[in-house]
Formats: structure tokens, sequence, C-alpha cells
């Protein structure tokens, strides 16, 4: 039963399904104030957070489009707040530009995107994955970006966690990539008791009221960290906050040097930890001759066709993404060299494929088994297509 003896806290075991798992996830990792706007599949997110709050302290705005809902946030974090926007398809496109202010500024927050049939309005109550790349990409500009694909709804609340605490950890905008099959599944969740849930602290400046502090500076943290500590505006520092490219104080520097030495650092912090930042699940894929790889709601979907594969004989690995994105090129090139072939799932028309295509290198061969969305895919169809790479 859940815990009673804070009413605020819902300890234990619950039937709810993938939306709401992630607003309680977001709640036990602290968030107190989130901002968006209702689109479905979505929707619930942000209601279950806005009728939490009041019990937790939180705030939730729903702002006048998702615009302004990926901006507050961000004056939210700065002020102090652990902050968290919902959208999906459309919205998520509006939020773009936000998501690269966040991450030039390099203000931590959360983004949940739930997918939905696109492009344009799309299927708005039926699900895809066809945003993954517009997830990498979606933004202008040399960036790297962190983003966690859940399966279920335990993972929906195990991942809100975890992309608070990434985002906390590297100063940078965390991506919760859901679809509305997982945001609409309602299944079993427990969710533990909060001494027992791991929660990373931001990394605040160490400088008195006063001193002078520069917000991009690593100067404090040492040992070649690329992370700098952040400060709570209007409580005695005087950050300068801006889009443009700047030095370690917020002022814009329009030279060559400066870009450079930002752009370099910004992707390093990344690019350098990928060892710490990527999941991924992996399954029987040594001595494999095909390995299906997928993510969210496309990886549970392919297990009953892997099963019917191995009674016929086939040797088939599986590999799913639990990080999307950084994406885990270093392990799919280690596999090119004794696989025969890579079976991708995903509903799409080939987005992730592209990045096994780029790695395998020609080594291994690469069969897409795409799909348009609203609805998943027919397991017949994953096993013709490990059938067929192994011909």
């Amino acid at each position: 039963m859940p815990s009673t003896d804070t009413p605020h806290v819902l300890t234990g075991a619950h039937f709810i399904d993938g939306d709401h798992a992630a607003a309680e996830g977001a709640l036990a990792a602290g968030a107190n104030f989130a901002a968006g706007y209702p689109i479905t599949p979505s929707t619930e997110v942000v209601e279950r957070l806005a009728a939490r709050f009041p019990s937790t302290g939180g705030v939730f705005i729903q702002m006048e489009d998702e615009l302004a809902a990926s901006i507050a946030i961000q004056g939210a974090v700065w002020g102090g707040a652990k902050a968290i926007t919902v959208t999906s398809g459309p919205g998520f496109s509006l939020m773009m530009e936000h998501l690269g202010y966040g991450v030039m500024t390099e203000t931590p927050f959360v983004l949940v995107n739930v997918q939905r049939g696109g492009p344009s309005t799309g299927l708005p109550t039926m699900p895809a994955q066809a945003d993954i790349m517009q997830a990498k990409w979606g933004s202008h500009g040399d960036y790297e970006i962190i983003a966690l694909a859940p399966s279920s709804p335990q993972e929906c609340f195990d991942f809100a966690i975890k992309c608070f605490n990434l985002s906390e950890k590297y100063r940078v905008p965390v991506l919760l990539m859901m679809d509305e099959c997982v945001g609409h599944m309602l299944e079993r969740v427990v969710i533990p008791e909060p001494d027992a849930i791991n929660i990373h602290p931001r990394h605040m400046t160490q400088k008195p009221f006063g001193a002078e502090y520069k917000p991009y500076s690593t100067d404090e943290c040492g040992n070649g960290c690329m992370i700098p500590p952040m400060t709570k505006v209007g409580m005695g520092h005087y950050p300068h906050v801006t889009g443009l490219t700047h030095d370690d104080r917020g002022y814009p520097s329009m030279t060559v040097a400066a870009q450079n030495n930002l752009m370099r650092r910004l992707t390093n912090k990344i690019k350098q930890n990928v060892d710490d930042i990527i999941m991924i699940e992996e399954t029987d894929t040594e001595n494999a001759d095909v390995i299906v790889m997928s993510y969210g709601i496309s990886s549970r979907v392919c297990h009953p066709a892997i099963v019917r594969a191995r009674k016929e004989g086939l040797r088939v690995g599986f590999i799913r993404l639990i990080t999307v994105w950084p994406f885990p090129e270093q392990r799919i090139r280690e596999l090119a060299e004794s696989v025969e072939a890579f079976v991708v799932v995903e509903m799409n028309l080939g987005q992730m494929v592209r990045e096994v295509e780029r790695c395998a290198c020609g080594k291994a061969s690469v069969h897409l088994v795409g799909h348009t969305g609203g609805g998943v895919h027919d397991p017949e169809d994953i096993l013709a297509a490990m059938r067929e790479a192994v011909e």
C-alpha cells in the first residue's frame, strides 16, 4: 500500500500509466516548477504535476504556447528551481530554439516528448518514434544532447529521475523521449522510499555573495572539470546569461577563439563522458549472426519475433537503446566486426538506422523494419527481416 506518513510522497506499488509515472519521477527527483501547454498525448504529465504540486510546494503555469513554456522553465532554473516541460509533435518543433538556448547557456532542465504521428498535426492520439533525429539535430549549430527512451511506465518513472540527474551533473537539457504507447500504457509502477532514490545535487558556486562570479568558468572545478558551477539569480551574484557566443563571464565575445573554445567545451563535456552517460540493454550478442536493435515501445514488440527466430535456429542477439543520444557508436562498431547483420526496428521510415549504417561501415548489412506509426509493428515483419538478413 502507498505510504501515508507523508501524503505528498506516493511510495509503494501503483497501477498507473507512463505519463503519470513520468510526473511522479519528476517529483521524486525534486522538480518544483513546470510550464506547459496542453497537447495530446502528453497532457496527462502536466495534469498530474498541476494536481500534485500544491502538496509538494511546486508551481505549475499553463503558458500561452510551447515557446513560452520552454523559456519560462529556464528562467525558473536560474531562479533556483528544478524545472520540466512536456510536449509532443508540433510543440516539440516549437521548442527547438529554446533547446539550443538551454545548451548554449548550460541551463539544466528536462523536456519530455511523448511522441505521436506526424509531420504537422499528424496523428495526435497515436504513437510514433519519428522525433528521434529532431531530438539530436532539431536546433541549429553544433551541440550534443542527452536523450533517454523508456519502454514501460516503470522506466518513465525511473528515467525521469535519471534525466534530472544527468541534467544537473552535466548542466545540459535532457530529453525523455517517450511515445504514445508507453505514455498511455497502464502497468505496475513501484515508487521507492525517498531515501532509496539517488538525487544528483546542483553544483553551486562557493564564492561569497558580492565576489566576482563567472557563470561559465570552470576555475572552481579543478581537475579538468568542464562543468561550471551555477548560482541563484537575485541572491548576490550577477550572472550574465546570453545565447550569444560568450566568455566565461557570460559576456558576448564575437571572436573565432571564443566560439572555438566554447563549442569544444560544450560538446566535449558530453563526448568525453559517454561511458558514464550511455545505457544499453544487451542480450545474447556473443556469437550472434544477426542483432535486432530497437528502443521504446518497439523494443517490446521485438521479443516475440526474437523468440520465434531462435526456435527456428537463428542466432539472434538484441540491443535496446536506453540512451538514444549519445548513440553507442563504439559498441556498434565492435559488433559489426563479428555479426552478419543488424535489423533495426523503429516506428518511422528510417532514422536511427542511419546511425547503425554509419557505425557498421559496410562490415555488416543493415536492415530497416520501418513503420509509419499509428500502431506498433507486426512481429511477423520483424521475423521476416531476420530471416532475410541471414540468407
